[in-house]
């Protein structure tokens, strides 16, 4: 689902402002409240600055940033748990708010007694709340720990408690910290499932995670903070794309008006000894890199040596990548990552996972890069993307990546359940 605009808007949040007072030492703050100094001791720290968004009714929106980007702050404003310094926030409809381990939580009660506080803080009767004791206590799955004093819990436990509480008292809202992520992969399976449920129901669920793989598959818009201020919103996949590039500082925040950036990299069918003017540019390609190396070129080889982005499943294909290098890299890791449409990374190496050597590189000299393996992808269409990293001491950079290229499409006469085919052998016996 897309943003509704029929639907009606549940959150509206207008140039909302957080500012927080920090103080070099405790006497500083002390002196200046007794106004014992005549210039201020302190400094302004704005945690947010005029953010705005609208969330209409149904959607399940993220928002993703850096750490101390204000992703938290917001959802704590929205919440009511923290009071913002300026601005306009407009709320309707019941929330339930999972944020960080523990808030809300008595540590010295048992996990019931917690049920019941929580409860009674969302405004519940008790005689509501003894009605849905059974479900949230078979949903959170902690056993004998129920009755025992949640300091004692595991931060697993915890979290099962926590979130079976906040998605059972019926909210028209579900606020979604990143705490999920201190659960069991069966745990996050059934919490998930339960966010398709309300989904289904037009519940609205707004999610804050650093894990881009639930994001793309859960939100229908995204939005992307940095340092308190709002960059961007969009469409899971190009937020998603814009956050990887803010990660290794190659996002330009001053041309964010274009969500959608063009590659420097010619889409036309280039030059006619090129292995990629046998291949369509995706117009849409995400290009940013420091260029201390650059790809020039790039094959896409099927199991006869033919170029082509039409593949069958089962057989051996080969992507190359041609690379000039512009200033001696030391070390540089070269990358491969096979995209669904929707952005999620299916599967992908790189020359670090695999171990191989690639040295020192010399301004002016070239690389190819072959990455050959089995195609046992699924049926369907995927994206290809490219890149070349490394180190330089012990700072990380990016010296070129083409977010998804190029589509390949690989046919097949045989699909099984998820991404890829296991290939299992079955064999089946009669008993004796």
């Amino acid at each position: 689902m897309s943003e509704n605009t029929t639907s009606p808007i549940v959150i509206d949040v207008r140039d909302l402002c957080k500012t927080y007072r920090l103080y070099d030492k405790p006497s500083d703050r002390l002196r200046e409240s007794l106004g014992l100094t005549r210039h201020p001791r302190s400094r302004e720290h704005h945690a947010l600055s005029n953010v705005s968004f609208s969330i209409h009714k149904g959607e399940s929106i993220g928002i993703i940033g850096t750490n101390g980007s204000g992703k938290s702050t917001i959802l704590k404003i929205i919440t009511g748990v923290l009071a913002k310094t300026s601005g306009e926030l407009f709320v309707d409809g019941r929330i339930s708010a999972l944020l960080e381990l523990g808030a809300g939580f008595n540590m010295e009660y048992t996990g019931i007694e917690n049920v019941y506080l929580n409860g009674t803080m969302m405004g519940f009767s008790e005689e509501e709340i003894d009605k849905r004791l059974p479900e949230i206590l078979e949903f959170a799955d902690i056993g004998d720990f129920a009755t025992q004093p949640v300091k004692t819990y595991s931060s697993g436990m915890f979290v099962r408690l926590a979130f079976a509480v906040a998605i059972n008292i019926d909210p028209e809202i579900l606020i979604v910290d990143e705490a999920l992520s201190v659960g069991d992969v069966f745990f996050q399976m059934k919490c998930f499932h339960k966010f398709e449920e309300f989904k289904q129901q037009g519940k609205t669920i707004l999610f804050v995670s650093h894990d881009l793989s639930s994001i793309a598959k859960y939100c229908d818009r995204v939005i992307l903070l940095n340092k308190g201020v709002k960059l961007s919103e969009g469409n899971p996949k190009d937020m998603i794309n814009m956050y990887k590039k803010l990660m290794v500082g190659q996002l330009d925040t001053e041309t964010l008006e274009n969500v959608s950036e063009k590659s420097t990299l010619t889409t036309t069918e280039g030059a006619p000894d090129s292995w990629r003017s046998h291949f369509t540019i995706n117009e849409q390609v995400i290009d940013y890199g420091q260029r201390q190396a650059e790809i020039v070129d790039f094959a896409i080889v099927d199991q006869y040596g033919n170029f082509g982005n039409m593949l069958q499943k089962g057989q051996p294909f080969s992507v190359k990548v041609r690379l000039v290098f512009h200033e001696d890299v030391k070390d540089p890791i070269f990358t491969f990552t096979i995209k669904d449409p929707k952005g999620t990374d299916i599967t992908g190496t790189n020359t670090m996972y695999e171990r191989v050597e690639t040295g020192l590189c010399k301004k002016g000299e070239q690389r190819i890069v072959t990455y050959s393996q089995n195609l046992d992808l699924q049926g369907g269409d995927y994206l290809i993307s490219l890149g070349c990293t490394g180190y330089q001491g012990d700072e990380f950079v990016v010296y070129h990546r083409l977010y998804d290229l190029v589509s390949i499409s690989v046919i097949s006469d045989k699909n099984t359940v998820g991404f890829y085919d296991m290939n299992t052998r079955i064999t089946v016996e009669k008993g004796f």
